[in-house]
C-alpha cells in the first residue's frame, strides 16, 4: 500500500505561492485529509466525491427529453447508446482528473499557461456562455419540477433556484465534504426515484439486456439514428472537464511522483463508478418511457411535463408521477450546484481574477436566471422548452473548444512527464473527440436547419 504521508496544507501553500501558481479553489485545495497507510476501501471513501459531483452533469434535465423520446419511439433499442455516452465520457474525465493531478493545474489555468491572452479571452468567453447554458437547462429543469409538483409558475419556480446560491456558500464555508456529501445526497434521491420507477414499470428485462448489444437499427432507422445522435452527442458537458480538474486537488495526498499516481489511480475509480451511477440513471429513464410509452398511443412523448402527467395513469401507480417530478428537482438542483463551482474555477483559471465567492456565483445565477425569467413570463412552458433546446445548441458549439486543449495536454510529455497519455489512450482520446466533434455538428446542423426551415424538433 502506497497511500501517502499528508503534507501541512501550510507547506503546500508555500509551494505553490514559491513557484508564482496559485491552486485552484484555494478556499478548499488540499483540504480533505487522506488517511496514511490506510485500507485500500479507507483510501478509497477519502476520494470518492469529484466523481459524484462531475456525474450529475450527465443526468442533469436538459438529457431527459432525448432519453424519453428514445425509449418511447424506439423501446430499448437504444440502451446501447446510453452505455456508449457514458463510456466514452469516462475517457475524458479520467484525462480531466489526470490533467489536473499531474500538473497541479486545472483545464483554465493549464489554458491560461499554454495559450496567448487573445486566444484565452476567447476561450473564457466561451466557456462563460457554455457554463450559462449549462445552467439554463437545470434552472429550467427545476423550475418545470416545482411547476409540476406544487403548481408554482415557472417565473417563481425560476427565481427559487437562486437560493442554492447561498446553499453553497454556507456547506463551502464549513468544508467541502459537506458539498460532495449534499450532492451524494440528491444522487441517491434521485436513484431511488427511479429504482422504484422501474419495479412498478415492469419492464421486459430479456429486451432490456438485449438493448446493451449494438444493432444495426440503430444506424439504418433515420429517426433513431437522429435520436442516438442526441444522446451520444450530449455526453460530455463542457465545464465538467474544467471542475474536473480542479475538484480532484481538494485531496491533500503528497505532490510527488508516487503520491500522484496514487491519486489518479483512486480518483479515476471513483469517476468510474460515479458515471455508473450516471448510466443506471440515464438507462432508467429511457427504460422506463419505453415500458410505459413504447407500443402505445403514447409513443411520441418527448416531453417532460406530458411523461408526467402520463406515468401514472399508464403505471396504475399515483406516486408514479410524482416521484419523477421529485427526481427532476433534485437533478436540476444538483446540477446547479457545481455549475456554480465551474464559473468560479472558469474565471479564476483563464483571467486570474479572483472575486469573491458569493459576487461570483452571483453573477453566475444570473446569466441563467433572467433569460430564464423573461422567457418563461413572456412564452411560458413552451418558450422554456425552446430555450432548453438554445442552451443544448450552445453546449454543441463550445464543446470541442474543452475537449481538443484537454486531449493535446495529457499527450504532452513536457507537461505530464511520466503521466502522458500512453500510445492506446491517444488514439482511443482522439477517437472519442473526433466522434463528439463530429455528431455536435452533425446535432447543430440538424437543429439550425430545422430552425431556418420553420419545422419543430
Amino acid at each position: 500500500m502506497d497511500a501517502p504521508l499528508n503534507e501541512s496544507r501550510t507547506d503546500i501553500e508555500h509551494g505553490w505561492r514559491k513557484s508564482r501558481h496559485a491552486p485552484s479553489l484555494p478556499e478548499a485545495f488540499a483540504s480533505i485529509h487522506i488517511p496514511a497507510n490506510a485500507s485500500f476501501w479507507r483510501t478509497l471513501l477519502a476520494f470518492v466525491g469529484p466523481g459524484l459531483m462531475v456525474a450529475v452533469g450527465y443526468m442533469d434535465p436538459g438529457n431527459w427529453a432525448t432519453d424519453l423520446a428514445g425509449g418511447a419511439q424506439f423501446g430499448y433499442l437504444l440502451v446501447f447508446v446510453v452505455l456508449l455516452s457514458n463510456l466514452m465520457a469516462m475517457v475524458l474525465q479520467h484525462l480531466s482528473l489526470k490533467l489536473g493531478i499531474a500538473t497541479g493545474r486545472d483545464l483554465a489555468q493549464a489554458c491560461h499557461d499554454h495559450y496567448p491572452s487573445k486566444v484565452n479571452i476567447g476561450l473564457w468567453l466561451l466557456s462563460e456562455l457554455a457554463i450559462a447554458a449549462t445552467d439554463l437547462a437545470e434552472v429550467i429543469g427545476s423550475a418545470i419540477a416545482l411547476n409540476l409538483l406544487f403548481g408554482l409558475p415557472l417565473v417563481v419556480g425560476v427565481l427559487l433556484t437562486s437560493v442554492d446560491v447561498l446553499v453553497v456558500l454556507l456547506l463551502q464555508h464549513k468544508g467541502f465534504r459537506y458539498l460532495e456529501s449534499l450532492v451524494g445526497g440528491l444522487i441517491a434521491v434521485i436513484a431511488l426515484c427511479f429504482g422504484y420507477e422501474l419495479l412498478v414499470s415492469h419492464p421486459a428485462w430479456q429486451s432490456v439486456l438485449g438493448g446493451l448489444v449494438p444493432r444495426p437499427e440503430i444506424v439504418t432507422n433515420p429517426s433513431a439514428l437522429y435520436i442516438a445522435i442526441g444522446i451520444l452527442g450530449a455526453t460530455v458537458m463542457p465545464h465538467n472537464l474544467y471542475l474536473h480538474s480542479s475538484i480532484v486537488q481538494t485531496r491533500n495526498y503528497q505532490r510527488n511522483e508516487g503520491g500522484k499516481r496514487m491519486a489518479i489511480r483512486y480518483a479515476t475509480i471513483d469517476s468510474t463508478i460515479s458515471l455508473f451511477f450516471a448510466f443506471f440513471i440515464n438507462a432508467a429513464i429511457l427504460i422506463l418511457s419505453a415500458a410505459a410509452f413504447h407500443g402505445t398511443a403514447n409513443a411520441d412523448v418527448a416531453d417532460i411535463g406530458d411523461a408526467y402527467k402520463l406515468l401514472s395513469p399508464v403505471l396504475g401507480v399515483p406516486i408514479a408521477s410524482t416521484l419523477f417530478a421529485v427526481a427532476l428537482l433534485a437533478s436540476g438542483q444538483n446540477s446547479t450546484l457545481t455549475g456554480t463551482l465551474a464559473g468560479q474555477i472558469v474565471m479564476e483559471g483563464f483571467l486570474q481574477i479572483r472575486l469573491p465567492s458569493w459576487l461570483r456565483r452571483l453573477i453566475t445565477r444570473a446569466l441563467a436566471i433572467v433569460p430564464a425569467a423573461i422567457v418563461a413570463a413572456l412564452f411560458g412552458a413552451r418558450g422554456a422548452g425552446e430555450l432548453l433546446i438554445l442552451s443544448q445548441v450552445i453546449l454543441s458549439l463550445q464543446l470541442s473548444f474543452a475537449v481538443v486543449p484537454l486531449v493535446l495536454f495529457t499527450n504532452d510529455r513536457r507537461k505530464m512527464g511520466q503521466f502522458a497519455n500512453a500510445r492506446w489512450l491517444r488514439w482511443l482520446a482522439w477517437a472519442v473527440t473526433g466522434l463528439i466533434v463530429v455528431l455536435n455538428g452533425y446535432l447543430l446542423l440538424q437543429i439550425v436547419g430545422g430552425w431556418l426551415g420553420g419545422g419543430t424538433l
